[in-house]
């Protein structure tokens, strides 16, 4: 498969419109929960900014889609924004249905470079998904909801898979058309980094105000929130084993996000070379 070619674009897009599934989230068997159980989930932190991100994207990935003159790649990319809307309708539905106390959001504005921040957007969700995959893992194995909230989220992160893989074809296609292939590598690296920088910046910024539910970093404060006890390793190998859970059912023609999973494997690497500590569970739930 020559990647820019005619093919590489109707296999990536015509698997991502052909894979779209067909659900609305009031219609979806929302678990009765516990007194306990709901608790935990008011105090997750990230309700308010999850919601705003996915409106934004929604809304974002509209107006991008309505630039791009080739038909294919504008159904995919509209099909995409329609999907964003509908997480963002899925966590409004849990806020309300299980009364969760959240704080509103100011009206997000769609900015105006929109195919740069639809690049932005691209390769965040390939950072954030991918340890949120190996979070969601960790919480299913410490049984902290009921099945059916699995069963609800899980087509949702299948979903955010189906978008990393489409960007990452996408954004080679993209290369390739300009004369910029040779540019991938490089082009990832600078990406990524300035997805990690935004991503520290908010830890940073979170950090010198007073703890409130307006907070971003999902996993890390979703981990804190749920009163998980992970070590580094543990969390690091759930999320490749999650990650490639989630990918190995996309056809081996297609691009694969590769540069977050194989920082995570040299990283894991490189914690087996240091001297060896007592180990702790990978979960510890109270």
């Amino acid at each position: 498969m020559e990647i820019g070619s005619e093919a590489h674009k109707q296999l990536f897009c015509y698997s991502f419109l052909n894979s779209h599934r067909l659900y609305e989230p009031e219609n979806l068997p929302w678990p009765i929960l516990d007194s306990t159980t709901r608790q935990m989930l008011q105090n997750i932190p990230f309700w308010d900014e999850a919601l705003y991100t996915e409106r934004r994207a929604g809304d974002m990935l509209a107006a991008f889609a309505a630039t791009v003159e080739d038909s294919l790649l504008h159904e995919a990319i509209a099909l995409q924004g329609r999907e964003e809307s509908r997480h963002a309708r899925l966590i409004e539905f849990l806020i309300k249905h299980y009364d969760l106390e959240v704080p509103s959001r100011p009206k997000h504005t769609i900015p105006k470079e929109i195919e740069p921040a639809f690049v932005n957007f691209g390769y965040g969700e390939c950072f954030d998904s991918f340890f949120a995959f190996g979070l969601f893992g960790i919480v299913r194995q410490a049984s902290l909801m009921p099945d059916d909230f699995f069963t609800i989220f899980d087509p949702v992160l299948d979903e955010e898979a189906r978008h990393m893989v489409f960007f990452v074809n996408w954004m080679a296609y993209k290369l390739a058309v300009e004369g910029k292939n040779h540019f991938r590598a490089a082009n990832s690296l600078w990406q990524y980094s300035k997805a990690l920088q935004r991503r520290l910046g908010n830890f940073k910024s979170s950090g010198k105000k007073q703890p409130s539910n307006n907070q971003k970093g999902f996993t890390a404060t979703g981990a804190k929130s749920l009163k998980l006890n992970l070590t580094l390793e543990g969390f690091l190998e759930t999320c490749l084993q999650e990650n490639a859970k989630r990918m190995r059912v996309y056809d081996d023609r297609l691009l694969k996000p590769e540069f977050i999973p194989s920082i995570t494997s040299i990283t894991l690497k490189s914690i087996g070379l240091l001297p060896k500590r007592k180990s702790s569970p990978v979960v510890e739930s109270t």
